[in-house]
């Protein structure tokens, strides 16, 4: 119920009502029903702007999750893209070398792709462009992974041809890699015992003495006997311009003049020569020039592995001799 106001009237000294005409009534209706608006929206804009609701907090949710999946999904991309360019780099530089291929040509491996815009129907989201850089990413790659796998069908005919030469060829881990308990890899490292960075010509293989050493591929022990900061050491020549050293070596399980097979077991790991633990020395010589071993590890590794034995190998650690 209404209030009902009074006022003095000074000429008839008495209280009366206050009688509001409909005008005045409507202008404070309206100034009533004005100021409820203001305070409403001024209401409705705070909460929306400080207060989540419950769907909004749920797609916030998703989104947080969504990008968590994408940067694994980046990193993923990023190691594929990795071994892939190493792959390439095997493939034109080791295998194609080994089977006196053509290397295949750089504007064929990073062809682009023509016609229309393949992305048109990933534009106009509030994240297009952080999908079309990832779908370019994987087309990229599926297409160097199909050039890649077409080279290898051409190497798969070559090997077929020249069974011999893939036999005598380094294609295993002198040591076996349950008995590993670190690598140092080809290139420059620190000496553990000059305390200067120099060339290490091959990757040590670090193992408890007495671990056996197994020939990486087919040939003929030429050398089997101490050298000069090598240590017991023995060396192999495969053939076709190949030849491995194995060095630090605790003791000999074959001599000068023998033929072995890959896998035979040639000697044991030690300490000897300028060595500062046990491990074995191995070197990969290509026509007279020591080359990187690790290129050709891929008889007894997966692609995850190798990828883990890259890695490892690339670190600019100290060697052990």
């Amino acid at each position: 119920m209404a209030k009902i106001k009074y006022y003095f009237n000074s000429q008839t000294l008495k209280y009366e009502k206050v009688k509001l005409s409909w005008g005045v009534r409507i202008l404070k209706g309206l100034g009533f029903l004005s100021t409820a608006l203001v305070f409403s929206f001024i209401i409705i804009a705070l909460a929306y702007t400080f207060i989540d609701s419950p769907k909004e907090k749920q797609l916030k949710r998703e989104i947080s999750a969504l990008t968590l999946q994408y940067d694994i999904l980046q990193n993923r991309l990023k190691q594929m893209d990795i071994v892939m360019n190493d792959l390439q780099n095997r493939d034109d530089n080791i295998y194609r070398v080994i089977f006196e291929a053509e290397p295949i040509p750089l504007d064929v491996r990073k062809a682009g792709f023509g016609g229309i815009n393949r992305y048109k129907n990933l534009e106009n989201y509030d994240y297009s462009k952080l999908m079309i850089e990832t779908t370019k990413k994987m087309d990229i790659l599926s297409k160097e992974m199909y050039v890649e796998s077409k080279s290898y069908d051409e190497l798969a005919k070559a090997v077929k041809s020249k069974g011999n030469m893939m036999a005598a060829i380094p294609a295993i881990q002198p040591i076996n890699s349950k008995r590993l308990r670190g690598i140092s890899g080809f290139g420059y490292r620190m000496h553990p015992i000059y305390k200067i960075r120099k060339i290490h010509e091959g990757i040590d293989f670090a193992a408890p003495t007495g671990t056996p050493i197994y020939a990486t591929g087919d040939g003929v022990i030429i050398a089997a006997g101490q050298e000069r900061g090598y240590g017991n050491r023995i060396m192999i020549s495969h053939g076709f311009g190949y030849v491995t050293k194995y060095a630090h070596m605790s003791k000999f399980k074959v001599k000068r003049g023998q033929r072995v097979h890959r896998g035979d077991v040639i000697g044991f790991v030690g300490n000897t020569g300028a060595s500062t633990g046990p491990h074995c020395h191995y070197e990969v010589i290509k026509n007279g020039h020591p080359i990187n071993p690790i290129n050709f590890f891929f008889n007894d590794l997966t692609p995850s592995e190798y990828s883990t034995m890259l890695e490892v190998a690339s670190r600019e650690n100290q060697s052990l001799d």
